[in-house]
Order: C-alpha cells, then structure tokens, then sequence
C-alpha cells in the first residue's frame, strides 16, 4: 500500500496531478501485478494534506516509532533508530515532582550536608521506579540504564542508591514536614480532619532481628494482617487528608500493638502545629487509655465502636428509640447520647438500607443452612454426634445462633436471631466533638475506607512486598520511598480524575526515539494524543519537548 501520483494531460496542453491511495494485486490470469486504486485524495493542488499528516500519525502510532522509520528509510538507509524507551511516565512523575517543589525541598536540605552524588536524582528514580515498575534497588539502576528516560540521569550506580537511602532516613523528619507544608500550600488541602491506621508488611529473609528498644529493630514477629505469622515484619503507620492525600508515615517493629502508638502518631501530628486536629481511627483503637491520649491538648476524634462489644454504654445506645435522618442513598443516621455530665458520651448510629437488605438475606440463608446441619445431627449417634454438635458451636458463622438445651442438645437461639436483625446494615461511631454535625461524623468516619485504599496501593500498586533489606534503617528509607510514591500517585488521580492505572497507560505510549541520521543525531518524543494532552494539562504540566537532544553531523 502507498500513495501515488498520477498526471492527465488535458486538451489545452496544461498537466493535472491526482494523488491517490493504492496497492498492487497480483492478476492470475493475466499473470502479472495491476494498482488498484484504494481512495482518491483529489487534484494535487487541492489536497488536504492536514488529513494527509493524521493518517501518517496513525500509521506511526500503530507500528510503533523504530519501525515505522525503519520502512520510511528502507530505501534512502539514511536514518538509523538506535533504540526507543519509554518516558511518558518518567516524565509526568518528574514534573508532577518538581511542581510539587519536592525537587526543591531535597536539594535544600543536601546543601548542609557534603554529597558528592546526585542524591536527589537518585531519590526520584527508586520512586518512580517503585511507581511505574517496582523492583529491588539492584534493578534500578539496570532500569535507569536501559528501560527509560530520567531528566538528568543516564545511569545510577547501586551503591549511590544506598548512599541516597541513607540519607532518605536521615533528613525524614525535615523533609515529611516540609514536603507537607508545600503540597498543602499548593492544592490547599484541607487538614483540619486526619485519619489515621496502621498495617503490617512481611519480609522474606528468615528469621527476626534480636530485639533492641534502642535502636529499634524493625523485624520482628507480630500480629500478622498479611495472615503470615510465620514471617517477621514490621508495622506502618499512615495518616491521610480527607481526600485521601497521605501526611506523614511511621514505621515500628513488627510486635508493636496498635494501642501503642496513638500518643506518639498524636505528638507527632501536633509537632507540625496543624492547628485543629480530629483523628479519626478504626474500632481496635477504641480503649478508654486511647480516648483519653488523643483528647489531650484539646484533640478530638471519631472512632468506630463495636457493636457486639458488650459495653454498657454501647448496649443503651443501641436499645435508644428514634427515628434516623437520610444523608443519600446509602446512609442515614441518628444521634445518640449516653449519660450526662463528665459521663456523656456522644454517639451517631449509621444504617445502610441496601447493606440492611443483603444482611438480612445472608443470615437468613446461613440459618437455613444451619437448620439442615441441626436436622442432619438429630439421625446421628454417641461419638459421631458430639463432634457435629461441637463443630458447630465452633463453627464462626453457625455457632452465634446456636443454644445448647439442658440434655445438650444444640437448637436455633432465636432470641439471639432477633438480637443480631437489629444490627443489620448498622455501625456505631463516637466522637468528642460536640461542634460537629452527626452528618460530618459519620462522613468523616466513613472516608476512613481513604486510608484502606492507600494501603492497598502500596501493598498492590507500590509492590511494598517481598522487602529483602536487613538494616531496619534501610526497611525505613524503602518505606519513606513508597509514602514519596503514594503521594505522587494521589495527587495525579485526584486531579485527573483518572486512576493511576489509566494514567501509566497512557503516559507510556509516549517514547523517546534516538535516531542517528545524515544530518547528526537527534532525540525525539512521539506524537502526544489527546488523552495525553488532558493529563497533562489537569496536572499543570507541559507536555514534554518534541526534541530533546539534537548534534548535529561534521564533516
């Protein structure tokens, strides 16, 4: 296929050129080649050849650059393209990074101390790195190398990784603090109301560190929310603005209970004089010792209480009569307060219509179930019998409505049944704040689901696992590199719009080509689409040079 030039010669002497789109078939049974004419494009002079230059763009972006210049040159073999890479994503991250003056903020703080690497080079590619393609710190610097482009950066030693990470660790709180000041000035975060939760990442080297309060040794054996007892790990911490845009990050040995770091997360928190600060936690933070922490200096918080917990005071707030006001389509609510005096505690009851629905058809098919196990049991005998009696009383979905009779014998609770259809599609929160409306509270709490999906990104997205450092100070700086990444990764699908998933997409169609022509050598992007462009401009960027680098030929 190609496009060809024909010419008529017409009555008055003069010469008409048409330019068409054709290709050769073979004939068989004229046993030769013949054109066949695909499109008429018109009269030479009347081309539109606008139209012209977005079939050719089409044409590149389908075969991708190296070929497409390849066939172009095929004949002439006066242009060679030496290699083409990836650097749409590079690229978005690196202006997202220096708009964010985090570029800035790091090269600050490297000029008190005496490095003679480019340290803040060096920051930027692990964190894209552990952005667009996580891999170990070795792989780094083969990825730098060879897979993309980095503004400022053709190649990183391992060593100098290290040296980076050192000190990453080491200027963390300055740099957190300042990272945070800037990007709340810039975006104009609101963060009158943080939330806050913890996890756990496992490591893949055997065995824990020998246990050191000092120096704080971070892999240790614990409470495992990965389901890997069997590894140490340690536990992180992350706070998070309402829309989601990670503050501060904490990392502690892996033994380290929830309950324990409340006042530190809470001293740390303050340090940065946030001014009103409302933590919002989950229900395991609820302990009397945890309220009183977060309260002092004036603090407040929102916080999930358990509904079957068995308190007294979470009993009488359930048993309170009153009609619920409607939020939207899936929440409404009612405030509730217990006692009076220094002993009133504020309450907001949360229900969900469609979540009530599917709670109630999910008992009601687990009772079903149940009921065809209680009539199974009735027709066995002596051993066979007592072990299907206490399978299900163990049982962690049967054994909650079941009673045992007095000869032993297990039958349907049905008081309990009726206990647990007042739960359906509720949740409990209290709070300390009597200026906040009941809607804000139980928004508030339920955006807590933010800080869930920043742990997913960095456990899926991030890839924060299999972690095979040994120096807790090192485990330290790679997750400061994953916070650095969360960030980047927020801000973008917050203001696109899109989800980081759809953003890499299309940023990685946009390659840097170098060819070595007759005329010199040159580095040259692709062409930028539509979706691009949007990218790029929701984020206040722009979009990168068409030519990057171009020497030309001596003779």
């Amino acid at each position: 296929m190609y496009i060809r030039k024909t010419t008529r010669k017409n009555k008055n002497g003069t010469i008409t050129s048409y330019i068409q789109l054709a290709h050769n078939e073979w004939n068989p049974d004229k046993r030769r080649s013949e054109v066949k004419v695909l499109y008429n494009f018109g009269r030479e002079e009347e081309v539109d050849r606008d139209a012209l230059e977005r079939l050719l763009a089409s044409v590149a972006k389908f075969l991708g650059p190296e070929e497409f210049v390849r066939h172009c040159n095929r004949d002439k073999q006066n242009v060679q393209c030496l290699s083409s890479r990836p650097m749409g994503g590079t690229y978005l991250l690196d202006m997202l990074w220096r708009r964010l003056n985090i570029k800035q903020e790091i090269e600050a703080l490297l000029l008190a101390r005496n490095y003679k690497i480019p340290v803040e080079r060096a920051v930027f590619a692990m964190v894209a790195n552990r952005v667009l393609a996580p891999g170990s710190k070795l792989a780094v610097e083969d990825w730098v190398k060879q897979d993309v482009h980095i503004d400022g950066l053709s190649e990183i030693p391992v060593q100098n990784l290290y040296r980076s990470m050192d000190f990453l660790l080491e200027a963390q709180e300055e740099l957190q603090k300042n990272i945070f000041f800037e990007v709340s000035n810039l975006l104009n975060l609101e963060v009158d109301l943080l939330y806050f939760d913890t996890t756990s990442t496992y490591f893949e080297i055997e065995g824990a560190d020998e246990a050191d309060s000092e120096k704080q040794n971070i892999r240790q054996y614990g409470n495992s929310k990965d389901h890997r007892p069997d590894r140490p790990q340690t536990v992180i911490g992350l706070a998070v603005t309402r829309d989601g845009i990670p503050v501060r990050c904490w990392s502690w040995p892996g033994n380290t209970a929830d309950m324990s770091v409340v006042e530190e997360v809470k001293k740390d928190l303050m340090g940065w004089k946030l001014g009103r600060v409302i933590s919002v936690m989950d229900r395991g933070f609820c302990s009397d010792d945890n309220l009183r922490t977060l309260q002092r200096g004036g603090g407040h918080y929102i916080i999930g209480e358990k509904l079957r917990s068995g308190k007294k005071d979470v009993e009488e707030a359930l048993s309170k009569r009153g009609p619920f006001t409607k939020v939207n389509e899936k929440m409404e609510i009612k405030e509730i307060i217990v006692g009076d005096g220094k002993a009133r505690k504020r309450y907001v009851l949360v229900r969900n219509p469609a979540q009530e629905k599917r709670d109630k058809e999910k008992r009601e098919e687990t009772i079903k179930r149940l009921q065809e196990e209680l009539d199974a049991i009735g027709e066995l005998k002596g051993e066979a019998h007592t072990k299907s009696i206490c399978r299900l009383v163990a049982h962690p979905a049967y054994g909650r409505y079941i009673k045992l009779l007095s000869n032993g014998q297990p039958r349907l609770d049905k008081a309990k049944i009726k206990q647990e259809e007042k739960l359906d599609g509720k949740y409990l929160i209290r709070t300390s704040d009597d200026t906040l409306r009941p809607e804000d509270v139980a928004l508030g709490y339920k955006q807590l689901v933010d800080i869930e999906d920043a742990f997913r990104t960095i456990k899926q997205t991030l890839e924060i696992r299999p972690i095979y450092h040994r120096l807790s100070d090192r485990i330290r700086a790679h997750v400061l590199l994953c916070w650095l990444g969360l960030l980047l990764i927020r801000i973008a699908e917050n203001e696109t719009g899109h989800t980081w998933r759809e953003i890499v997409k299309a940023a990685d169609k946009i390659h840097l080509v170098e060819f070595l022509t007759d005329g010199g050598y040159v580095k040259q992007r692709t062409q930028i689409n539509k979706m691009q462009k949007n990218i790029f401009k929701r984020l206040n960027i722009a979009t990168p040079p068409e030519i990057l680098a171009f020497e030309a030929k001596t003779t």
